[in-house]
């Protein structure tokens, strides 16, 4: 019988303008209006994100606050682990590969007070620009943050099949990523030549490529419009000044719902380094946008691919970029339908479901086997092993410890 988790925490630093707090974010509303008790637990409760936060869902600011800062994700996951001590809950979810630290601290947790654990995969394991032995602590690091987790879920299936071979065992599973409304806004064909940017204005978004690709293009009629905000928005507007399209870049800022930039976009323009799945891609393809992007994200040839959808260029390549959007913007604007089409299974409704059930199952399993090897309270109060020491003189039975290990 299955046996449902009531009682998730999700685990987040804070509260900023990143794409996996967001999608978590919209899960934990989700998962609130299914009826089940959904508790965020922030290291600061600080960010532009608060406000999208449901009121059926509990918000628990650590105190004192824990900031962004060296050792801080150690600090946060010490802070989970105790409030799991006082607060228990059925499920805990951590969402992508930025709140991992804090695992080991909920590892060492008593089995009986540990809740299920379930972590996501928001980036691939291997990123661009990695060495071969950074990349082989990151995954040594991995599996041994790890090691306290029951199920994990990825986002694709390249994604999943570098999980199972770094950790050797098959925990994970690939649930598509919740970036598209269940609700399917009205669709309408592009006009114009505006190209729409969204992000963090910081290094790994590559925003500087995408300025000196704009400037390629040498076409007085088209716009860029780069929206978010970040320690780059000086420099970036520096360097739209030097490249000589500072007339016609655009810095909107933060803006809390991307679609009716979208819906005046002719395209939209991806450059990062790296990416997660890439949540703007999904939005912007369920606008009926074509896409221009780096191949900084298994989305990129997943969902766009170089025909109709989109163009895809090789990370950090400005005349590849410039190439492809000249390609979308020269050509007719296709039909939107058949884009929204490519992502209707990322819609949310059926995604939050999906991870419920997830959590049902982990529930399930580790009340299962708390029942099986209930916890001894009364071993607390014994002053002796259960195995006598052997005396003076004996041999230890290192055949009997070897055959336990076993």
């Amino acid at each position: 019988m299955t046996r449902s988790a009531r009682a998730i925490t999700v685990v987040l630093h804070d509260l900023p303008l990143g794409g996996g707090e967001r999608i978590a974010i919209r899960l934990a509303n989700r998962w609130a209006a299914s009826d089940r008790k959904v508790t965020v637990l922030c290291g600061s409760r600080q960010g532009p994100l608060a406000d999208m936060i449901d009121s059926s869902v509990e918000v628990v600011e650590c105190e004192p606050h824990i900031p962004r800062g060296p050792g801080s994700r150690k600090a946060l996951g010490e802070a989970t682990a105790a409030f799991l001590s006082r607060r228990p809950s059925d499920i805990l979810f951590v969402p992508g590969n930025y709140h991992w630290p804090v695992l080991p601290a909920v590892a060492r947790l008593p089995r009986h007070v540990r809740p299920g654990v379930v972590a996501q995969i928001g980036t691939p394991l291997y990123r661009h620009g990695r060495g071969p032995l950074k990349q082989v602590a990151y995954n040594l690091r991995t599996w041994n943050q790890f090691q306290c987790v029951d199920s994990a879920v990825s986002l694709s299936a390249s994604m999943t099949a570098d999980m199972d071979r770094v950790l050797g065992r098959k925990i994970t599973q690939c649930i598509r990523l919740p970036a598209a409304e269940d609700e399917a806004a009205p669709l309408t064909r592009a006009a114009g030549r505006m190209i729409v940017a969204a992000g963090r204005l910081v290094p790994e978004k590559g925003f500087d490529v995408a300025l000196r690709a704009f400037a390629r293009l040498k076409d007085p009629s088209a716009t860029l419009a780069i929206i978010g905000e970040g320690p780059e928005r000086k420099r970036l507007g520096d360097l739209a000044a030097t490249l000589g399209v500072a007339d016609r870049v655009m810095f909107p800022g933060y803006v809390p719902d991307i679609r009716p930039w979208l819906e005046k976009a002719r395209a939209f323009l991806l450059s990062s380094y790296y990416e997660g799945y890439g949540a703007v891609i999904v939005e912007a393809l369920a606008a009926g946008r074509p896409v221009v992007c780096t191949d900084c994200t298994p989305a990129a040839f997943e969902l766009v691919g170089n025909g109709s959808a989109g163009a895809v260029a090789p990370i950090g390549d400005a005349a590849a970029l410039a190439d492809g959007l000249r390609r979308v913007l020269n050509a007719p604007a296709p039909a939107p339908a058949p884009l929204a089409a490519r992502v209707a299974a990322y819609r949310i409704g059926a995604i939050s479901q999906a991870y419920l059930q997830v959590f049902d199952e982990i529930n399930t399993q580790r009340l299962a086997s708390l029942e099986r090897r209930p916890f001894n309270l009364g071993a607390l109060w014994t002053f002796e092993p259960a195995t006598p020491r052997p005396s003076p003189g004996s041999a230890p039975t290192y055949a009997g410890a070897l055959h336990q290990l076993k």
